[in-house]
């Protein structure tokens, strides 16, 4: 079955990782990104070699998020930044093909041991069964 495995950040997360510190979001070193870059690196090198991995990345900042709504006349409402810059936001994503929810489970239990610096947040790791047809529901 295929799975979307999703971590999750908020603008302030992007920003300390940035180095710029606020009141529950440490500032990273560089080794701090360096060990999280590095530690992602290996999941997505194992889950490749297991043949799990379908796709993945990292998501821009949250600043560069848009937001599209339809308006009242049917036109759409775009906006850059409808959000707190604490709110949290898909960060990135696998799409994976695993035996098992057990199997997704484990994987995003290995994710969810990311270093980051000590008083961080700490986000789960979200995993949503992707669906094959609309029967599924």
């Amino acid at each position: 079955m295929k799975y979307l495995v999703m971590v999750q950040g908020s603008q302030a997360d992007y920003d300390a990782m940035n180095g710029k510190a606020s009141e529950r979001y440490p500032a990273w070193t560089e080794d701090d990104v360096q060990a999280m870059f590095a530690f992602m690196e290996k999941i997505n090198e194992g889950l490749v070699r297991s043949g799990e991995m379908l796709d993945g990345h990292g998501l821009a900042e949250p600043a560069r998020t848009r937001f599209v709504t339809a308006g009242e006349d049917g036109r759409p409402v775009v906006a850059d930044a409808p959000y707190d810059r604490t709110e949290t936001l898909i960060a990135g994503y696998w799409v994976l093909d695993c035996d098992s929810l057990d199997r997704v489970t484990e994987i995003a239990a290995r994710i969810a041991q990311c270093p980051v610096p000590e008083g961080s947040p700490d986000y789960p790791v979200v995993i949503r069964p992707i669906l094959e047809s609309g029967r599924d529901i």
